[in-house]
């Protein structure tokens, strides 16, 4: 169940509304169209605001209406009302298609209008976020996991055409859909991770590891905090993690629960060093500077795992989406920062449960490092 909120937008010449008079000769126009689709519709307040006028209505079954008109010749019709999970919904998008072209009709100064496809308002939401922060809308029919860890509101979702989506705090995460997020991330074809040791920060899904083991690495050692998300992802996600999460130790792997930089200031201590370290962890931040607790994080994480590589050996990790370019760039910069000096590489996938093509980057020295 959800209200189903209606947008309708146009834009009139500002010749039409420059007085009090002329916007209630427009309300009411645009009054007597919506009574041809809600027969029951009744102004119940109508206020004017500087430069402007808003009108409230009401009709049944429990419909919201707010008309409200702006001096610069910008015009809203919001309607909004409660949609039961079996109920028809009141206006179909062809009718409101139609409703926006009456209007216009009815104003002959309109320039331009716009009609928008139900947004669902409610607890159940179908709608996630771009790397820009752009609202997406997803078709997904059902939630199959949803509880709070410690650390992050943990849901597994099922879209219709991208299969079941592991969301964290309200962000998509991955979905059955996205092997090429994997894929991509571990440069698979272009990297030999035969016999080589692996450090996964994060990766808490399963999917990477189960990749990885898939090229026979000597051992590959996988650091989670929140064993919520594993224990979810092992029984609604096993496309993409098939059983290696059922337990936290195999022949050539090793999975820690808990915070990722005490393990790394373990391994710095033990002398440990390792082939290849994937950040698998938050996205990189989006901010104007260099500054907030993420990006002090990110910074100790790129400053702990390059003092854990070999001289030959590479930090893998997702950055952003592309349309999120000024972080991009931020994280890059970041790596001019590292000693001793690194190089690194890019590379790009289209992520369908993203719906947006995400960055990858690949750090590695740049041959001055000694031992």
């Amino acid at each position: 169940m959800a209200a189903n909120t209606i947008l309708l937008d146009f834009s009139v010449e500002p010749a039409a509304v420059k007085n009090d008079n002329q916007m209630q000769v427009v309300a009411t126009n645009i009054e007597n169209v919506l009574k041809d689709y809600l027969t029951s519709l009744k102004q119940v307040q109508g206020l004017p605001f500087q430069g402007g006028l808003l009108r409230l209505y009401t009709a049944d079954p429990g419909v919201t209406v707010f008309i409200r008109i702006y001096g610069n010749g910008l015009i809203t019709i919001n309607m909004e009302y409660f949609k039961g999970d079996k109920d028809n919904p009141l206006l179909t998008f062809e009718r409101c298609k139609e409703m926006k072209q009456d209007v216009s009709e009815k104003m002959v100064s309109v320039r331009k209008a716009q009609a928008f496809p139900f947004f669902k308002r409610g607890t159940f939401s179908t709608y996630f976020v771009s790397s820009d922060e752009r609202l997406l809308e997803y078709d997904i029919d059902k939630v199959l996991f949803e509880e709070t860890s410690p650390y992050q509101k943990v849901q597994i979702v099922h879209s219709k055409s991208l299969g079941n989506i592991l969301v964290l705090d309200d962000l998509q995460n991955i979905g059955e859909s996205d092997l090429i997020y994997t894929e991509t991330l571990m440069a698979r074809g272009k990297e030999n991770y035969k016999d080589k040791e692996i450090v996964i920060l994060g990766g808490g899904d399963g999917a990477l590891l189960y990749e990885l083991l898939k090229e026979k690495p000597k051992e590959v050692v996988m650091l989670e905090i929140d064993e919520m998300v594993m224990k979810a992802c092992a029984k609604y996600m096993r496309s993409i993690c098939g059983d290696v999460l059922d337990k936290y130790e195999g022949p050539n792997y090793k999975i820690i629960v808990g915070d990722c930089m005490k393990s790394l200031e373990e391994f710095t201590k033990e002398g440990r060093k390792f082939d290849y370290i994937f950040g698998d962890l938050t996205d990189v931040p989006i901010s104007q500077k260099h500054s907030g607790q993420l990006w002090t994080f990110y910074q100790k994480v790129l400053q702990m795992c390059f003092k854990l590589l070999r001289p030959d050996g590479k930090f893998m990790t997702h950055v952003n989406g592309i349309c999120s370019s000024e972080s991009v760039d931020m994280f890059k910069s970041q790596l001019d920062n590292i000693e001793p000096p690194v190089k690194f590489t890019t590379s790009r996938a289209f992520v369908p449960s993203f719906m947006e093509d995400w960055i990858f980057c690949q750090v590695f020295f740049d041959g001055n490092k000694k031992e």
